[in-house]
């Protein structure tokens, strides 16, 4: 176990678990919290988690672990492990089993006092309009050789079909495409997952949410982004669904072996990895990216029918009713980059689970608008409170190998919850603080109350503070679609 005495204090946001602390510790552990957020993670087994992580091959750098941090399968959620290409390893566990789960921000121009009386109509046709719920059948039926088309593709397979703008691919990160995928290296089982899930949110803590912008910080990245105070964004969170769920459970599977095959020592086996220029590392890349690309096209998928629901409420998808994109952001994905480590520039394979990527001003895989200003960062709250719009930075790029936090991250497991919270009373509260509901179930429900997160206010301040995001807006929910 970790002891807070076992850090060394860097500066009031930044605390480092040093490799003497493990004799099998390759890499340090950095941890972005304030002393209150620290104190929590010690709560449960994620610290130790990025220490077993720490003991892996081929890492470099240090493990950054975000302030949103709560355990996970193997890797903690919120953290970021970084391995030298092509030399290093790459990881499953460290990626997630839901592959490229992100979020994704449209702004409209409509005003909430103007919408308010139409609030909860509008929840029931982003409800009818955006399937959600475990196992729940999408509207766009797909042929195998069509989705082998939209793992290839991503969100382009969605713009050839009417499903996307331009502008909506320019504003996705990597566009909307991780180039390289292997649908080839995908089962039958995870397509047969798959084929019926496209435009489908899921459950568990995936949603769709309307919100108001309730305060603007920085008005010249807003005005860019197309947030104005007062005015509609709409979120949504969910990624590769069933599909990169079973991709994930056949790897993990396969690296048992491959672990062994390569004399890999485990800290824990469900940090099962291989080679990344191993035949095995190369086939998990493949289908992660299939996987990837399919939560993009999921995503933009979702985006087209929030965009109906829009038009059904407020009349024509012009003007006001529109929803513009502002940006969409992975979670849990593994890239291969170029960072600055121990002074020079190296490749690498960055590990994000439960992590966003946040690259700062410069960065020419962002859209014009925004190249001046660093990238949009999406950060979530939970059901009745606040969701933020950050911008990665230059500084972070050194400290956290351009990422940052993704969400709130949880305090409660979701057993807890349940027991703790009822979920029609819970749905009572929400609506009488002004927030439209529509859910597949109450005990789901309940599993992603309020208490069940951190402070996500303490959350965005600790990644402010700390120098790897900076604030643009914060967004209030007004309406909440949940499986």
């Amino acid at each position: 176990m970790v002891n807070k005495q076992d850090f060394h204090r860097i500066n009031n946001y930044i605390w480092e678990i040093p490799t003497s602390f493990h004799p099998a510790m390759k890499v340090p552990v950095w941890v972005f919290a304030d002393e209150e957020i620290l104190e929590d993670a010690l709560g449960d087994l994620s610290i130790t988690q990025a220490v077993n992580v720490a003991q892996l091959p081929g890492l470099v750098g240090h493990v950054a672990i975000m302030p949103d941090v709560h355990q996970g399968y193997g890797m903690p959620i919120g953290g970021v492990m970084v391995s030298r290409v092509p030399d290093g390893i790459i990881s499953p566990g460290a990626v997630g089993y839901d592959i490229n789960c992100g979020v994704r921000v449209l702004a409209a121009e409509i005003d909430y006092e103007t919408a308010k009386p139409f609030m909860g109509e509008l929840a029931s046709s982003l409800y009818h309009n955006c399937p959600s719920g475990v196992g729940e059948q999408g509207s766009i039926p797909l042929s195998m050789e069509e989705l082998d088309a939209i793992c290839r593709k991503g969100s382009r397979w969605a713009l050839e079909r009417g499903y996307a703008t331009a502008e909506d691919l320019a504003r996705t990160e990597e566009f909307g495409c991780l180039e390289g995928a292997q649908p080839e290296n995908v089962s039958q089982r995870a397509k047969e997952r798959g084929k019926g899930q496209l435009g489908t949110l899921g459950a568990g803590n995936h949603f769709l949410e309307v919100d108001v912008v309730e305060e603007v910080f920085d008005r010249e990245a807003a005005e860019a982004m197309g947030l104005r105070q007062g005015c509609l964004a709409v979120q949504i969170h969910c990624g590769s669904r069933g599909f990169g769920h079973q991709i994930c459970t056949d790897y993990v599977q396969e690296f048992q072996f491959a672990a062994i095959r390569y004399g890999i020592h485990l800290p824990d086996r469900e940090l099962v990895c291989a080679p990344l220029d191993s035949p095995e590392g190369q086939a998990y890349l493949g289908a992660m990216k299939a996987a990837a690309n399919y939560a993009f096209a999921n995503r933009q998928t979702l985006a087209h029918h929030a965009r109906r629901s829009f038009q059904e409420v407020f009349g024509t998808p012009t003007g006001q009713s529109h929803l513009r994109q502002v940006y969409d952001i992975a979670h849990n994905m593994a890239k291969m980059e170029t960072h600055r480590i121990e002074g020079r520039e190296i490749p690498v394979c960055v590990h994000r689970k439960g992590a966003t990527r946040a690259f700062g001003p410069g960065f020419a895989g962002l859209p014009p608008e925004y190249r001046s200003l660093g990238q949009p960062v999406l950060v979530p709250g939970s059901m009745g409170t606040e969701s933020w719009i950050l911008l990665g930075t230059t500084a972070n790029e050194e400290l956290s190998f351009g990422s940052t936090c993704h969400g709130a991250g949880r305090v409660m497991s979701r057993t807890k919850a349940k027991h703790s919270v009822r979920g029609d009373r819970l749905r009572q509260e929400l609506e009488k603080s002004g927030i439209s509901v529509r859910a597949g179930s109450m005990s789901g429900l309940a599993e992603e109350a309020p208490q069940a997160y951190k402070d996500v206010e303490r959350v965005v301040a600790t990644v402010s503070h700390a120098g790897i995001a900076r604030q643009v807006a914060r967004l209030r929910p007004v309406a909440v679609i949940k499986g």
